[in-house]
């Protein structure tokens, strides 16, 4: 029987990854301390790891598939496929940037005044290429964790950090200076496994549903029904990834409309539509949008 390794990333992804699986139509189960969850579908066998090493097992075919950051596929410079971008975090479907981070009184206002200055980040090989890119010297230093408090430890003059809002920092008594990347959820796969077909369709299929979960996070269903000669006067009104579906009803002069839409919309969308001459509005949530 064919099997597909997959990788689901340990750590601040983990949950996001598995109720995103979850709505794709896999769910997957991690016991304490176990680092081989169960899925529902005997062709694929999961490990659990850090999104950190995700890329270099991927690379060396421990793993045939697996999520991870951008980030962590330049650091580790894997050698593996790019599947599909999965712009999603555990707070939001945002990119996370990789900042450089001063103390908030600090003197230092851009990258040339970080010259022969100490810099502390898990984003060594990154940053120090980076650094020389710029032709800037600089010692860069792993962080163990903790990376924020080793600017105000003495340890270090300056973080090199991921951040989605900033406020982490801020609330450290730092201040960004200047962002080195943008970095989101990537899917990767080893090149042989890209390779054999069998394998490859079925890390095509995981990613078009992981994509569709995506794609329907932010989405709802509205479906109402109106008469025909109001039909004319609320489609303007109907935001709709193609057109909305237009439904006859049985021996009516009424219709069933049916749309998908943003979630922000349908707090001004549905008073509006009452005022048109719609009645029964359901509004449903949606697993995927493919």
């Amino acid at each position: 029987m064919n099997i597909l390794k997959l990788g689901i990333p340990k750590g601040s992804l983990e949950k996001a990854t598995l109720r995103l699986f979850e709505k794709s139509g896999w769910k997957i189960s991690i016991a304490d301390r176990n680092y081989f969850p169960e899925i529902n579908d005997a062709s694929i066998r999961c490990s659990i790891l850090r999104a950190q090493e995700m890329p270099v097992q991927v690379e060396n075919g421990t793993i045939d598939v697996g999520l991870t950051g951008r980030d962590w596929k330049e650091e580790n410079e894997s050698d593996v496929v790019t599947v599909s971008d999965l712009i999603y975090s555990k707070v939001s479907q945002s990119h996370a940037r990789w900042v450089l981070a001063v103390a908030a009184d600090s003197d230092i206002k851009e990258l040339s005044d970080l010259t022969g200055k100490k810099i502390a980040t898990e984003l060594v090989n990154f940053t120090r290429k980076y650094f020389a890119q710029k032709g800037i010297e600089v010692k860069v230093e792993f962080s163990w964790g903790t990376t924020e408090a080793k600017v105000a430890a003495g340890l270090a003059d300056a973080i090199v950090e991921v951040t989605e809002t900033g406020s982490t920092i801020e609330a450290h008594g730092l201040k960004i200076v200047h962002e080195l990347m943008q970095t989101n959820t990537i899917l990767i796969a080893n090149k042989n496994a890209w390779g054999d077909s069998w394998k490859r369709s079925k890390i095509e299929q995981i990613a078009l549903l992981l994509k569709g979960a995506l794609r329907a996070e932010n989405m709802v269903g509205l479906k109402m029904n109106l008469s025909k000669e109001r039909l004319v006067e609320i489609i303007p009104l109907l935001p709709s990834i193609t057109s909305p579906t237009i439904a006859s009803l049985y021996q009516s002069d009424w219709v069933s409309v049916e749309i998908m839409v943003h979630n922000e919309r349908v707090r001004e969308l549905i008073p509006q539509l009452i005022e048109k001459g719609a009645e029964g509005i359901i509004e449903y949530p949606l697993n995927k949008v493919i």
